[in-house]
């Protein structure tokens, strides 16, 4: 449907045509009915008409000044004068305006606007079929371009240069032209991948925009510079610089780089971290700094969203990650089960600091980090806690997709939050609140003597029908079951931490250490000591 527009003082005429015209049958909406220019002017603001049917002589505006101010914001408007001058000198000014037709009042027959109306629709459908053809074809053309460039970097880094004016032919073929200049090199990686990918129909969605935004607002910054695309997070950005030049090539890096951010958070609502490369003055150096630039990945993941810097050379934390593992899980073992959540985001806050304070390499946070949510997930199952709304495999891929601490951070609060709310969803599910209390319970009271009459007690039941009910549901005693709960944690300490036997015993709320590795022994077959020297590096 196209959009018409009618303006004229004379009402009967507006109401005769209103009601002549066929409008459906045509392909056409009447969208607007106006008695003066100023007021349709005001209303083409909101609705731009596709064709404007006009008087001439009106109060506040005219016919022929509406015209104007229409046709300058929309050249393509076709444009019908009715009026009740037939007089040369308004057929000429509509002329200079390019307005289809000139009807006179006084002669109008409803069926000759009807048929000029048919041919501006089928005018129109025809513009439109050529507009977008042709926008198909520039697609193509543009897309096949993006290909041709996201070969030429590929090769350019991952192959051998065969010679230095070969490779300039090629990289001037793709719009790079670097005879008698030297090149810059920038970096730019997407922020929050995981949620940005999902706004895009496909990978290759993302790049054709990323290509169009980028490549634009790179341009208008800088004519001679050539965005590349290298993959779905990552893409390169060459600026080439004359020597000679008072300017300082890194200062004007940055500020291409700030106005490619701009743009993108503008258009498309995506942040990227920007890393600025150096100068390389042959293909030689420029490859090895489009190489560097690659390998500042690991570097990138402490930097905040929206970093523009040059590459980093910090050396990673030695200290071992897998020491703290303990301190951490029991801290969130504790909020979950306890269902804190005014204290979970301070927690996993203090998480991140700790991460970022100590610079612990990046794969190391990925997996410890994974290690830490399958047990915590594996815990949580065994009290009937929650559902886990993540398979094992999609857990593994979503944390090593995690290219910033930032967007870890962001992440976990989501995927802690989520374990809460569905905890109480969850909670009773296959069996009976009071004995899924009572495992909550116990598993935030290891430290301490729990025994029957005190759970049984602290639920508000009797005795004996909790010791039944526990056992029923369960098919253990409440005390087998605490006893197990507690070797299952003595074994975790023994395995994740440096505490002595009789420091453990005295943790798990054991009084008498011998008593203690009597029980453990009993349980495993092996006495603590022996447990802890005979297990094995996966384990740890």
């Amino acid at each position: 449907m196209y959009d018409v527009m009618m303006v004229d003082d004379d009402y009967p005429v507006l109401e005769l045509l209103s009601e002549a015209i066929p409008w459906d049958r045509l392909g056409l909406r009447l969208s607007g009915v106006y008695e003066n220019g100023a007021s349709a002017l005001d209303g083409a603001q909101e609705a731009m008409p596709d064709i404007l049917i006009t008087d001439i002589g009106m109060p506040k505006m005219d016919g022929l000044e509406l015209i104007r101010r229409l046709k300058a914001q929309k050249p393509e408007l076709k444009v019908v004068i009715l009026s009740c001058h037939s007089e040369f000198h308004y057929a000429q000014q509509a002329l200079k305006l390019n307005v289809q037709d000139y009807l006179v009042k006084e002669t109008l027959d409803p069926e000759e606007l009807t048929v000029l109306l048919g041919q501006f629709a089928g005018s129109l459908e025809e513009e439109r079929r050529q507009h977008q053809q042709q926008a198909r074809l520039e697609q193509r053309v543009s897309r096949s371009l993006e290909a041709e460039k996201e070969k030429f970097i590929r090769s350019t880094i991952h192959q051998p240069i065969l010679g230095p004016d070969r490779w300039l032919e090629e990289a001037a073929s793709v719009g790079l032209r670097l005879r008698e200049k030297s090149c810059m090199t920038l970096m730019a990686y997407i922020e929050q991948y995981r949620t940005v990918k999902k706004l895009f129909v496909s990978d290759e969605t993302l790049r054709f925009a990323l290509s169009n935004v980028i490549g634009e607002s790179a341009a208008g910054h800088s004519p001679d510079a050539v965005h590349f695309v290298y993959s779905a997070k990552q893409s390169f950005l060459l600026l080439p610089h004359k020597a000679g030049l008072k300017v300082n090539p890194f200062q004007e890096a940055a500020e291409l780089a700030r106005t490619v951010q701009s743009a993108l958070r503008r258009t498309l609502g995506i942040g990227v971290t920007i890393v600025l490369g150096r100068v390389g003055e042959t293909p030689e150096e420029i490859k090895t700094e489009l190489n560097r630039l690659l390998e500042s990945k690991r570097q990138r993941f402490y930097w905040p969203l929206g970093t523009i810097a040059k590459q980093d050379h910090a050396p990673f934390g030695d200290e071992d990650l897998f020491a703290r593992y303990d301190e951490v899980s029991e801290q969130f073992r504790s909020v979950l089960l306890g269902k804190q959540a005014d204290e979970l985001e301070p927690a996993v806050r203090g998480l991140t600091a700790m991460l970022s304070e100590k610079r612990y390499p990046p794969e190391q946070v990925r997996d410890w980090m994974l290690k830490l949510l399958l047990d915590l997930r594996i815990k949580l199952q065994s009290l009937q806690y929650f559902r886990p709304a993540h398979s094992v495999d999609t857990l593994h891929g979503e944390i090593l997709e995690m290219d910033t601490l930032d967007e870890l951070q962001a992440w976990l609060l989501d995927y802690f939050r989520t374990a809460m709310t569905s905890s109480e969803e969850w909670k009773g599910h296959a069996r009976r609140s009071e004995v899924v209390d009572a495992m909550e319970y116990v598993s935030r009271h290891l430290d301490k003597r729990i025994g029957l009459e005190e759970m049984a007690e602290h639920l508000h039941l009797n005795t004996s029908y909790f010791s039944r009910l526990f056992k029923k549901e369960t098919g253990r005693t409440f005390i087998d079951y605490v006893t197990q709960m507690k070797l299952n944690r003595a074994k975790e300490l023994l395995d994740q931490t440096p505490h002595s036997v009789g420091k453990i015993s005295e943790m798990l709320g054991y009084d008498n250490q011998s008593y203690f590795i009597k029980l453990f022994k009993s349980h495993t077959g092996v006495t603590p000591v022996e447990y802890r020297g005979h297990k094995s590096p996966s384990n740890a």
